[in-house]
């Protein structure tokens, strides 16, 4: 799911489309799921690792006509694992569809969970995105893997977008599905309290250590240059705290006013999420004492210099 950001980071401009499953790279086939829009870009990637016998990496939503297709591509092959890589509702809904139709087990990601518990009176604004039916037959955790003939996955912990992220090396071609941590297309929306940037930049800063080529994310198509990428991510994280720290140090004190005074231009229907990424950034400087606020961080708070 996407930042109210301009894709100014992308590296490779390209763009999947929805309607086939394609071969991108050794191992590797993507159908994208019907469900593009301003936070899903083309819409879902749907990945399937190997041949004969497969592993189907995040099927998307609850979609019976890209199940459908899905399970029509492979009607020679073995459906062998669903793997999952965070709890929203463009990601991991279609799991329940696709273990019904073949009887392969879900696993990934943990079930859905927030970063911190509500303050009182807060209302998580991205509750709807949330899938909370998601129940794996087992939760996968830093270096477990799965595996299958010529091919296997092992997860990687990358908390931030959602808690209970993960992304999936794999390793025999030196590549990384990165779900929504990490997307060419546009930046990653972070929002409390489901979300949370500090857990989200030390992520980053974790894949930054790791050696793969090629990332292959939930939406657009693929960052070629990871280890540029990544730091063009958090030199953009750091420049956007900045810039409101100093509209706090203009004055401003709401969240609605920073938004207006940093994202002038924004799309309207990204103004939600703008709020959120801004929030994001506030609950963090506040956890770091470079800002202060009343009481616990809200959305609706009052922010000064600390």
């Amino acid at each position: 799911m996407a930042d109210a950001d301009e894709s100014s980071l992308t590296l490779d401009p390209s763009m999947p489309a929805p309607g086939r499953l394609e071969p991108i790279a050794p191992l590797i086939r993507r159908r994208v799921a019907p469900n593009g829009g301003p936070f899903t870009a083309t819409g879902t990637c749907t990945y399937v690792i190997g041949t004969g016998q497969v592993a189907i990496l995040d099927p998307g939503p609850d979609d019976p006509a890209h199940i459908d297709a899905l399970l029509s591509d492979l009607s020679n092959e073995q459906v062998a694992a669903i793997v999952v890589t965070h709890t929203h509702r463009d990601h991991s809904p279609g799991a329940r569809r696709l273990a019904a139709r073949t009887g392969a087990p879900v696993v990934g990601c943990a079930p859905h969970r927030a970063a911190r518990p509500l303050a009182e009176g807060e209302v998580p604004l991205l509750d709807a995105s949330a899938d909370r039916d998601h129940a794996p037959a087992r939760v996968l955790s830093e270096g477990d893997t799965v595996s299958g003939p010529g091919w296997t996955l092992v997860a990687v912990e990358t908390p931030g977008h959602t808690m209970n992220h993960l992304a999936f090396a794999l390793p025999e071609t030196r590549s990384l599905f990165s779900g929504d941590h990490v997307m060419a297309w546009s930046t990653t929306i972070v929002a409390p309290p489901d979300g949370a940037m500090q857990a989200y930049m030390a992520s980053l800063d974790k894949l930054r250590r790791r050696d793969e080529t090629v990332y292959w994310p939930g939406h657009g198509g693929p960052v070629r240059e990871p280890a540029r990428f990544l730091r063009g991510l958090a030199c953009h994280r750091r420049q956007r705290e900045a810039a409101i720290r100093a509209r706090l140090a203009g004055g401003d004190t709401g969240i609605a006013q920073v938004v207006a005074a940093i994202y002038q231009g924004l799309d309207p229907r990204l103004r939600g999420a703008a709020a959120l990424s801004v929030f994001a950034h506030l609950e963090d400087l506040v956890g770091r004492g470079l800002v202060a606020t009343d009481g616990p961080p809200r959305l609706d708070g009052t922010y000064r210099p600390a």
